[in-house]
């Protein structure tokens, strides 16, 4: 079981002789303790006809284990101490997460290794948890800006797992069986496939030996790979979804960088220029100076192989063509880099969010665990932000120049809307 320090005297990495990572950041300012259990295993592991199985995988592992046969037994654990508990599914992996105590570590970690090792599947209980399912999807359909963010993945991605809903649809999910269930967790729930992150106040050889005793007899076997993205993009493309509301919602998108891409620091500091905050060019221009909406701001997202640069509001519907036109604008702008001054701005912000965000014990297992299950290593704040502090305003421009692109770009509206050639005529630049 060899140990290897990470850059950083807080970060501990051992790998046991069946694969598992056990990965420690060992947080002496905290009486909490943050668990993560992250598998590959996600919306773009799934063919069409597994749609939606990751997700309804993790809402299954809350039901019940032959050591606690009901939800109760699982939760009251967790919640009797005053911790959390709770999981998710994105493209690229699922996590089983909770936040405990210090004191209070070892029988957490007895409940997550219990959950991912000897969950029950029983039939009953997949039926439910599909009518669950069958109403997260239709509350994310109702939500108007959940809608426009979901067909812009779509828009983006198209005809792909990357691009596909991470539930699936009702009928997808609706035909999964108890034997599906059972092999996707024979490939992707195994050792190999595996980070257990713990932040907080644990020493590093105590988590090693206690998850060692918990998962030691766990056999591994091949997991099956992601399907990598497919660029399929020829726009500007456009997709209008009418509904009667009040207020209009906008989802844009371009192709961004992976989580390894040398300029993906430089994409990072053109959005916090572009839409992050109230002093962004987008608050200034959209909202400030010309009151098209109350909500904007842009963001970027990085994969293994992919990314993307959102912008993101709701507007007025009489006026969203111009609020279109106004965003394309600013976009265009980039072209020409930024200035001095917010290159500056752009980073002290950057460095201050990344630092602060590490306070917390919780983000602190959940970045570490992400960045080893993906990427194979982690990246220290230290590393984060000697990175930010490198980029220079040829990088801007060059990042600029690398994304945004007619051809590229993606538009997604759900509102009172039907004039598509109004918006379309905006994107082409």
């Amino acid at each position: 079981m060899p140990t290897q320090k990470l850059g950083s005297p807080e970060h501990e990495l051992t790998t046991l002789d069946s694969g598992l990572r056990i990965q420690t950041s060992t947080l002496a300012h905290t009486n909490a303790v943050s668990i993560v259990l992250l598998f590959g295993a996600g919306s773009r592991y799934e063919t069409d006809e597994l749609a939606g199985s990751s997700h309804l995988f993790e809402h299954l592992l809350f039901k019940g284990t032959n050591k606690r046969p009901t939800p109760s037994e699982i939760s009251e654990v967790i919640e009797g101490v005053g911790g959390v508990l709770n999981a998710f599914t994105d493209r690229e992996m699922t996590g089983y997460w909770c936040r405990v105590p210090s004191t209070s570590w070892v029988e957490a970690m007895d409940v997550l290794t219990d959950m991912v090792k000897d969950p029950l599947f029983r039939e009953e209980d997949i039926a439910k948890e599909k009518n669950v399912v069958y109403e997260e999807i239709r509350a994310s359909h109702d939500d108007p800006g959940s809608r426009a963010d979901t067909i812009l993945d779509g828009l983006l991605w198209p005809d792909q797992a990357f691009g596909r809903d991470i539930a699936g649809s009702e009928a997808s999910v609706g035909a999964v069986s108890r034997e599906a269930m059972l092999g996707y967790m024979a490939t992707q729930y195994v050792p190999t496939n595996t980070v257990v992150a713990v932040a907080g106040g644990v020493d590093h050889q105590d988590v090693v030996d206690k998850v060692s005793t918990m998962l030691g007899e766990w056999p591994d076997r091949e997991s099956v790979p992601w399907f990598p993205v497919e660029d399929k993009i020829s726009g500007p493309i456009l997709n209008i979804e009418y509904r009667p509301t009040e207020q209009g919602h906008m989802a844009m998108g371009l192709h961004g960088f992976g989580s390894s891409d040398e300029d993906r620091f430089a994409l990072r500091l053109l959005s916090v220029t572009l839409g992050e905050g109230m002093s962004s060019r987008l608050f200034e221009e959209v909202r400030e100076k010309r009151g098209l909406a109350y909500a904007i701001g842009s963001g970027v997202s990085a994969y293994a192989d992919a990314g993307a640069l959102g912008i993101y509001g709701g507007v007025d519907p009489e006026r969203a063509p111009e609020a279109v036109k106004v965003i394309i604008g600013e976009l265009v702008k980039l072209w020409e880099g930024i200035t001095p001054e917010e290159l500056a701005k752009a980073k002290r912000l950057s460095k201050g969010r990344t630092m602060l965000r590490m306070e917390e014990s919780r983000a602190v297992a959940m970045t570490m665990g992400a960045q080893q299950l993906i990427r194979g290593h982690v990246e220290t704040v230290d590393d984060t932000i000697a990175a930010v502090e490198a980029v220079t305003m040829d990088d801007i421009k060059r990042a600029a120049e690398r994304v945004i692109r007619s051809e590229k770009i993606a538009l997604s509206l759900v509102g009172p809307f039907k004039d598509e050639q109004v918006f379309l005529d905006s994107l082409k630049f």
